[in-house]
């Protein structure tokens, strides 16, 4: 025979039809239902054959390795048959031609025992999740038989003894990434990888609670899949999709920072999104700053907020504010702030938080410098209005640094209760106006408190206008230190306004848990921005002239009190003691002269040109993810409660073993199952068991797919 040229590889032409199974790369097979197939070499059908020419199908394979098109162990794989078949199908080809290629009439060992009743029987036990091994038991025949009769599909993942790959690679997604550089692919599409242990498989029960949060859809709606570049459609082969469930995935295996990805396998996480690999580091950041450059995330969060509002009316009516400080480390001049939890100022900006009634992310923006609490509240009524509507009447609860009775009035009057702490309480109650009350929570905890319950009036505008409210004292009888509640709240039962306010600890547990799994002070951006220069900052030369007459008055002071005990003592004071102190009084006033000659504040160009701020908008998008992806955790806690006795103190460590286990993932029909391993105790893999049947209950699609998630514990 003549010597068969070796095809040349060149770049992609085009893509092949749906359905067709991938043998190399630019090589794909589609088969028909009778056994036919078609033969494509990037994108271009280069030969086809009827479902009884076996001698049509064995020559595609034979042509394929003859060519160089693929190698012999990807053709063998692709058609389902080991390499020593597809030797001796060459060998067979260069000696008889196509004639060799036809199938040899059976031997003396009788007919096939693969009837078609067999065959049948086979796929009905198959249906029903049956071991290959089980089926060959029970029809009777070889696990050979078996494979046979389930088709080249089941050949081409299974390995003698086991019906899936271990740790099975994700298909190459070649073809896809050509055609996203020339521009003309939006997104790749997801492709399940089938295997059996693929680590970090255990992350994908994070799925449907996180598509309850409405991420992956909102953040579609907001940017868009289809954005405009110079003109034309975007070309990414990394899209939305994909880059928001890789922050996701990320996060719950615990490398929540874009520089996380390179301690992490990209391979696993790639399985997890239906790709090969997961985005590179310098990728994710450039898609995000793509993203940040549009200025949406202010909407994103927005729209988070009112999937949260609809889906928890029940957690809205009652709202945690706080600051939290993002100390900053850098080189950059960044105005500081009081970090709270260090008792130091320095560097960072201010994020103003509003959680729900159980200490879930509701919404977050960045505060301007040297903003109060008191003033970001008002800004706070203004969204909170927009997400639950003119009828409601929600509760603001914050702590003493929003304390401002004219504030108070305003909120009452915008239809807000207010519930916070009582600043510089004058005087204490009596013991007699204290009575045990009881609350018991959600739980079912029963909370013991000695309170009183009073009217009070707070007066504002030096006086001229007064606020009424109500203050319920709590009294610690081991220490007798009373702290003291204001409300405009009118529920009968004072525990309830006292559970309240006292479970503000949610949303410092939030703050907490973010910073330690979620990278909440993490600078996910380099980038900085111009401060307001025509901002009023305290003036650096006031501070010094009022240094300086501090500096006089102590000094008198402390002459004056020394002067005191001499005379107590009997001595006279010298002329020269007296006018030192007249001369001391003299420069005292003089430097009280000048510093009322300095102004109290300057504009920011004046004493600080060189000043910027952090860039927002990329903290903001991850910000936004990360609270979703919290909320979604908050959710898998909640719902694996009834499965596992010790969930109020080990439900969020249960989930993260869960996020990082291996599963198997296998596809049945419209089915994706996710067979997660046993955990480190039997006691969390029942609780990972029921936690299964409740996630599968809610028949959750995987993005892009139609694949149904179905999740169950792997038997051992």
């Amino acid at each position: 025979m003549p010597k068969v040229a070796t095809l040349r590889k060149g770049p992609p032409l085009g893509f092949a039809p749906p359905g067709a199974r991938r043998i190399a790369v630019g090589v794909e097979v589609l088969d028909g239902e009778d056994g036919s197939g078609a033969l494509f070499l990037w994108g271009m059908a280069s030969w086809c054959w009827s479902g009884d020419d076996v001698a049509g199908r064995r020559l595609a394979a034979v042509q394929l390795v003859d060519t160089g098109a693929a190698t012999a162990r990807e053709v063998a794989a692709g058609f389902g048959v080991h390499e020593p078949t597809l030797w001796r199908w060459r060998d067979s080809y260069r000696r008889d031609g196509v004639a060799g290629l036809l199938p040899k009439p059976m031997g003396p060992k009788g007919p096939s025992k693969l009837t078609e009743e067999k065959v049948a029987e086979i796929m009905a036990l198959r249906s029903e999740h049956l071991s290959l091994r089980e089926i060959a038991k029970r029809v009777g025949v070889s696990h050979d038989s078996v494979l046979r009769a389930l088709g080249p599909v089941t050949e081409q993942r299974s390995t003698p003894g086991s019906e899936l790959v271990p740790l099975a690679p994700p298909a190459e997604r070649t073809a896809e990434r050509e055609a996203a550089r020339r521009g003309v692919l939006a997104e790749a599409p997801p492709v399940i990888t089938e295997g059996a242990s693929l680590p970090l498989a255990g992350a994908l029960v994070v799925l449907p609670a996180l598509f309850a949060t409405g991420l992956v859809e909102l953040a579609s709606s907001v940017y868009g899949t289809g954005r405009q570049v110079a003109g034309r459609a975007r070309s990414s082969f990394y899209g939305l999709r994909s880059l928001v469930l890789c922050v996701v995935f990320a996060c719950v295996v615990g490398e929540p920072r874009a520089e996380g990805l390179s301690r992490i396998d990209p391979v696993a996480i790639g399985r997890l999104l239906g790709l090969d690999r997961a985005p590179e580091v310098g990728r994710l950041r450039s898609r995000l700053a793509e993203l940040a450059r549009e200025k949406r995330s202010g909407e994103l969060v927005m729209a988070l907020a009112r999937r949260h509002v609809e889906s928890h009316k029940e957690a809205v009516g009652l709202l945690y504010v706080d600051g939290h400080v993002r100390a900053y480390n850098g080189k950059e001049d960044i105005s500081k702030a009081h970090v709270a939890r260090m008792r130091i100022a320095m560097p960072g900006e201010v994020d103003t938080w509003v959680s729900d009634r159980f200490g879930d992310g509701l919404l977050v923006w960045q505060a301007p410098p040297g903003a109060s609490l008191a003033g970001e509240l008002k800004k706070v009524a203004s969204r909170v209005r927009e997400l639950v509507g003119p009828d409601a009447r929600p509760t603001i609860c914050f702590d003493r640094g929003g304390w401002s009775p004219k504030l108070f009035a305003e909120l009452e009057t915008a239809g807000f209760d207010i519930l916070t702490y009582k600043k510089a309480p004058k005087k204490k109650e009596p013991r007699r106006a204290f009575s045990p009350q009881v609350f018991t929570d959600d739980l079912g905890h029963h909370h013991h408190y000695l309170l009183a319950d009073r009217k009070v009036v707070l007066s504002y505008d030096a006086g001229r206008r007064r606020f009424s409210c109500r203050q319920i004292t709590r009294l610690d009888e081991r220490t007798g230190h009373q702290t003291e509640i204001i409300t405009t709240r009118k529920d009968p039962d004072p525990a309830l306004v006292a559970y309240a306010m006292f479970s503000r600890w949610r949303q410092e547990n939030f703050f907490k848990y973010q910073r330690a799994h979620y990278g909440l002070d993490a600078l996910d951006s380099y980038e900085t921005e111009p401060d307001d220069p025509a901002r009023l900052v305290a003036n650096p030369a006031r501070r010094e002239a009022d240094k300086l007459v501090k500096e006089a008055r102590q000094s008198i002071e402390e002459a004056e009190a020394a002067e005191g005990r001499s005379a107590v003592e009997g001595h006279e004071s010298h002329p020269e003691v007296i006018e030192a102190f007249s001369e001391a009084r003299s420069e005292l006033a003089a430097r009280e002269a000048r510093a009322k000659e300095i102004p109290s504040k300057v504009v920011l160009r004046e004493v600080r040109p060189e000043a910027v701020r952090l860039d927002v908008e990329r903290k903001r998008i991850m910000d936004a993810i990360r609270m979703a992806t919290y909320n979604a955790e908050s959710a898998l806690a909640r719902l694996i409660a009834p499965h596992y006795a010790r969930a109020e103190d080990e439900a969020r460590s249960l989930l993260r073993e869960i996020f990082s286990a291996s599963a198997d993932l296998e596809i049945d029909g419209d089915r994706l199952h996710v067979r997660i391993v046993p955990l480190s105790a039997p006691r969390r893999s029942r609780a990972l068991a029921g936690l299964c049947q409740d996630l599968t209950a809610t028949e959750t699609i995987y993005p892009g797919t139609g694949l149904t998630l179905v999740y169950s514990v792997k038997a051992t």
